[in-house]
């Protein structure tokens, strides 16, 4: 298999761990450039991946404007950001690895799939839910018929408290405006897991939710606007001392503290939460997205589907089960329980991986099985590695956009058919 070429196209989080993949199997990827606006994280990757000066940029367009020099692009800008240059490397002839939600409306969704249609390239968007061995799993035993055809599903995303409160309280995803809807920005990969798994169209959804705690009227009445100003501070389970300053001073300095500050030493890390964003009270910002919402579906052929996604819950695996004809499935993201109606016996399908820390774990395999289904598909020009293609991908998508319309008209409402 040839060796894959790539340009990284925004290099936070996201766009830095999918370009790890070169580092572990660099005979498979090579990364040959970068275009980030941020000095630290840009010259980062330009360091980790020996990038030549000519191709490291402070903007995505400046990449755009050259010949293309690779054979992919990873898009990992911001969400409001995913269309122009999805479309402009499109034009340019990129194979297209597209960070999730694709875009925060439908308008842009159907743009960006347009525009890879016309260019005829390869086209993946990053829901690395599909990619878990626990997913692959799943998706095997409901396709042998062991629980019989698919009658109802019951699926739970427990977001966890502190990550509610460090990703869409005091983070960047916290505001709608900035970003996107909650349901888009963190749960569209489980609408879209949901639809993978059920393998029907989805035909209508309700929802419901709104932002229940984290508003200036739950604000204890001694708090500060800052956790380091506090005399509440240690009594409040979402304390940024707790969650960021713990973890600094038990030597974990990874996500998220790495967020708070590239710079992960203790001095820096508290001037951070003293000047920025993270160091707020989460009763005193400017956040307005959900905190809990559920998702009801009913599929093509009358199976329905009932999702919940909450902040108050502790770190841990997305909880599902399957309900079929003559069977049940019990999920909890690493074991899988089969029970059979005609014998009533139970299988336990173990389907850990390593937590090490890299690709190779994160998403529970899902990142890694991304990384290596898109590669393979661009070395080989077999698009039927990528599990999320551009239809279904704007699929799930709509579904989202449909369940926000709901959940604010308070009403079913149709999709497609």
């Amino acid at each position: 298999m040839k060796q894959v070429t790539v340009l990284v196209a925004g290099a936070g989080g996201r766009g830095t761990g999918y370009a790890g993949y070169a580092l572990e199997l660099p005979d498979q990827m090579k990364v040959v450039g970068v275009a980030e606006p941020r000095e630290f994280y840009r010259q980062n990757v330009a360091a980790k991946h020996a990038i030549p000066a000519e191709h490291v940029f402070t903007d995505w367009r400046q990449a755009a404007e050259r010949p293309r020099f690779a054979d992919a692009v990873i898009v990992a800008t911001q969400d409001a950001m995913h269309r122009a240059p999805a479309e402009a490397f499109a034009r340019r002839g990129y194979h297209i690895l597209l960070e999730k939600p694709m875009a925060p409306n439908a308008e842009d969704c159907r743009a960006i799939v347009a525009a890879a249609k016309q260019a005829g390239v390869l086209f993946g968007v990053c829901h690395v839910m599909r990619y878990t061995r626990y997913t692959q799993c799943l998706k095997q035993l409901l396709d042998a018929g062991r629980i019989g055809e698919i009658v109802s599903v019951q699926h739970l995303e427990p977001v966890g408290y502190w990550h509610q409160a460090h990703s869409f309280v005091r983070g960047n995803w916290g505001n709608e405006a900035r970003s996107s809807c909650m349901l888009l920005a963190k749960s569209c990969h489980d609408i879209d897991w949901l639809r993978y798994v059920v393998g029907r169209p989805c035909r209508k959804v309700s929802s419901f939710g709104n932002l229940k705690h984290f508003r200036a009227d739950q604000k204890p009445a001694d708090a500060a606007d800052r956790c380091l100003d506090c005399a509440v501070e240690p009594t409040c389970p979402y304390s940024a001392k707790k969650i960021y300053l713990g973890n600094v001073v038990a030597g974990r300095t990874g996500w998220p503290v790495d967020v708070v500050s590239p710079d992960t030493s203790l001095d820096a890390v508290t001037r951070a939460l003293r000047e920025g964003p993270y160091g707020r009270c989460v009763y005193a910002c400017d956040n307005d997205v959900v905190d809990h919402q559920v998702v009801n579906m009913e599929f093509e052929g009358g199976a329905t589907a009932a999702f919940t996604m909450t902040a108050f819950t502790r770190m841990d695996h997305r909880q599902t089960r399957i309900f079929g004809t003559r069977g049940q499935i019990v999920g909890d993201g690493v074991k899988l329980k089969v029970f059979d109606f005609l014998t009533d016996t139970e299988e336990v399908v173990d389907t850990e991986t390593s937590a090490d820390g890299t690709l190779l774990s994160g998403h529970g395999g899902g990142d890694f099985g991304l990384m290596q289904a898109f590669v393979k598909a661009v070395a080989t020009g077999d698009r039927r590695h990528i599990l999320s293609g551009p239809d279904e991908t704007l699929e799930s998508h709509l579904m989202v956009f449909a369940a926000e319309q709901a959940r604010h008209e308070q009403r079913v409402i149709g999709i497609g058919g």
